[in-house]
Parts: C-alpha cells; sequence; structure tokens
C-alpha cells in the first residue's frame, strides 16, 4: 500500500525504500510543486483514515487545510533546500479531530521538486507541555514571592527584634534560644530575598551576546571551585552567531546548569560536556498569540551522573523540588523563568550516566550563523 510510480523501484537485490518508510513510526507524505500527493506510508493512511489509493494523486489541501502552516513549511524547505521544522502545528479536521504537530519538510534531489513531509504527534505534544509547564513553574514563584515578602518577610523583622531586646536581659541557657530565633529569622529571610528575583518586572535588556563567551565564563568559574575535580569537555560551533539575551543573566542560567550537573556527577571520573550547535529551521509557538519564533541556537550541558529520578521529571522545574539535602529547589525554576524572558526554551533528557539539559534560544537581530560566535 502506498505505493506510486513517482518513486523510484529498487535494484535487484537492494531493500525497497517504500518498505523502510512504511515501517517509520510517523506519518510519511511526498508532495510535488503543484501540491499533489506522490507517496503515503501505511502510518499516513491510518493518520488521515485513507487509504493510499485515495491519498495518492489527491491535492494536500483536502487533507490539510490550506491556511495551515504545513503549506509554508513546504514551500521554505522547497526554497532554501534545507529541512525545517515547525514545533507548533495545530491541525484540526472533521476526518482527523484536533492533533498537535511537530511537521518536518526536506527536499528531495531525485526525483526533483518532491518534498518530504513528516508528522510528528507526541514529540510536539510533550515539547508544548514543557513549555508551558516550566513558564508556568516561574509564574507561580512570582506569586509566592510576592506574598512571602508580605506576609512572612515582614512579621519576621519584628520577631528578630523582640527577641534582640528579650536576649539583654535573658540568662545564659535563654540567650541561646534568642540567639537560635534570630538565626532561623535570617534563614527566612535570606530564603525569601533568594525568591524576590522572581518579582522583578522590569523589562529584560538584551543585546548581542557571544554564547561561547558566556560558557568559557562559567567553566573557569567551575573550574576553580565546585567542578575542580570534573573533567570538561567543549564541543562548540564556531560558526555559531550571537544570541540576543542579557549576559549576566545567561551566565546565571549556565552557572545553575554547570553547579547542577558538577554535583550530580561522580566522585570519580566525572565529566561534563558544553556543547552548542546551529538548528536549521526550528521554530516554536508563543504562548497565548499565533506568532511563531526561530529557536535556531541549541545549548546543551551533559553529565554522567545517575540521572535524574523518574518521580521528580515531571515536576523539575518547579519551586522547592529537589534532590539535594540542604538544596531549596529554585535554582532550576529561576533557569525557567530567565530563559522564558529570553523567549527560549529549556527541556531535558535524562538516564543513567548520561543527563542533558537543552537551551534553545534566538538569534540577533541582522546576524547569521556564518558570522560566528568563537
Amino acid at each position: 500500500m502506498g505505493r506510486t510510480a513517482a518513486l523510484p523501484a529498487p535494484a535487484p537485490g537492494m531493500v525497497d525504500p517504500t518498505a523502510i518508510l512504511s515501517a517509520l513510526p510517523e506519518p510519511i507524505l511526498v508532495i510535488d510543486r503543484q501540491r499533489r500527493i506522490h507517496f503515503a506510508n501505511l502510518q499516513a493512511e491510518e493518520f488521515f483514515d485513507a487509504s493510499a489509493a485515495l491519498l495518492v494523486g489527491s491535492q494536500l489541501d483536502t487533507l490539510i487545510p490550506g491556511d495551515s502552516p504545513v503549506h509554508s513549511l513546504i514551500d521554505q524547505a522547497r526554497m532554501t533546500g534545507g529541512s525545517v521544522s515547525d514545533y507548533s502545528i495545530m491541525l484540526e479536521t472533521p476526518r482527523i479531530g484536533l492533533h498537535f504537530l511537530t511537521a518536518k519538510a526536506a527536499p528531495l534531489s531525485d526525483p526533483p521538486d518532491l518534498v518530504v513531509l513528516s508528522l510528528h504527534e507526541r514529540s510536539i505534544a510533550r515539547k508544548i507541555d514543557n513549555q508551558l509547564t516550566h513558564r508556568g513553574a516561574a509564574r507561580s514563584v512570582v506569586a509566592m514571592a510576592a506574598m512571602l515578602a508580605h506576609e512572612v518577610k515582614n512579621p519576621l523583622s519584628g520577631i528578630r527584634g523582640a527577641a534582640q531586646l528579650l536576649e539583654e536581659n535573658a540568662s545564659e541557657g535563654d540567650r541561646m534560644l534568642t540567639r537560635l530565633i534570630c538565626d532561623e529569622a535570617d534563614r527566612i529571610v535570606a530564603l525569601v530575598d533568594r525568591m524576590e528575583v522572581f518579582t522583578d518586572g522590569r523589562p529584560l535588556e538584551k543585546t548581542a551576546v557571544n554564547i561561547h563567551g558566556v560558557l568559557e565564563h562559567v567553566r573557569r568559574v567551575a573550574q576553580s571551585g565546585f567542578g575542580r575535580a570534573i573533567r570538561f569537555v567543549e564541543r562548540y560551533d564556531p560558526s555559531l552567531p550571537p544570541v540576543l539575551g542579557n549576559r549576566d543573566q545567561l551566565i546565571q542560567v549556565f552557572l545553575n546548569l554547570v553547579k547542577n550537573a558538577a554535583e550530580a556527577c561522580p566522585e570519580k571520573g566525572g565529566e561534563i560536556v558544553l556543547s552548542t550547535a546551529y538548528q536549521h529551521g526550528v521554530r516554536l509557538a508563543v504562548p497565548g498569540s499565533d506568532s511563531r519564533v526561530h529557536l535556531p541556537l541549541l545549548i546543551s550541558v551533559q553529565d554522567n551522573g545517575d540521572g535524574i529520578p523518574e518521580d521528580l521529571r515531571a515536576n523539575l522545574f518547579d519551586p522547592f523540588v529537589t534532590t539535594k539535602m540542604n538544596g531549596t529547589g529554585l535554582g532550576l525554576a529561576l533557569v525557567a523563568k530567565i530563559i522564558g524572558d529570553h523567549g527560549g526554551v529549556i527541556d531535558f533528557d535524562s538516564v543513567p550516566r548520561r543527563t542533558i539539559f537543552k537551551v534553545s534560544l534566538p538569534v540577533a537581530p541582522g546576524r547569521t550563523a556564518s558570522e560566528g560566535g568563537v
């Protein structure tokens, strides 16, 4: 099923490419310049609830509405001659219902003028859920910090002042208790102070930032302190253009990620890999709007620790979620907020001996990958 004369027949002794395409778990369509479908694999038949006999030769807009971003994605792939992706497409038709998709389009060189379109449903659902969850976690910390500053921090100053007055006339044993009250009050105030960084509503000052300069600064800080026993590996793309961001806040982000990675590494043989790459054609939707942003800059921090416990992964960017004995669980919540303020996305994958945090960020206006970033 799904086989047409538009695709070349395999040579004797060769594997049939149609069989390979039909074995893939995602719907695959091959589209010509007139938007006619030349090939549909088995998963495409199931996804669109139609046989290959009906799909092949029909117009794409009979399956996907003409105003869908899928059509512009196909045009972009044909114009650029390279693979392009859109991670935020909503597709709804009476036949198939509502689906959230990642769509990828890539031109074929032989036969010419054909574009391969693949649709990935589960990955986009996870990407959108993670993006909204991480930003929602940051917003929850903002509300909590504002409440604590008013309802907790101010009364604590009164409690501390009263303890200091009592200490003046207290016995030696009672002074230990009043000192304990002061110390605990100071500890809570310090925690609230750390959270108040989330309530800073001032517009973020962004400039063109060399992300490799940021990573080098973070590495030097780490190797002079908490990461002294860690082996650092750098895999940088030298053609990477500048990121549009705030240098100090980006240092905060990657310092937190590298510190977490260092603490996760084994005592012997710990390794952290810092890498950068340019992702052509990667776009993500802006929550609450119809616009899409291009996030081609991928920065990764990888460690060889035990991995993130399964029960923490769904809420890893929520406040107060931590695996550390004395951790506050605010580090990754702050990271999520800063990345969100930059219009970027953070995600992670974790298995034993390989945990990787991936940050996608926008390019500074007017910059291209050929300008370089090292």
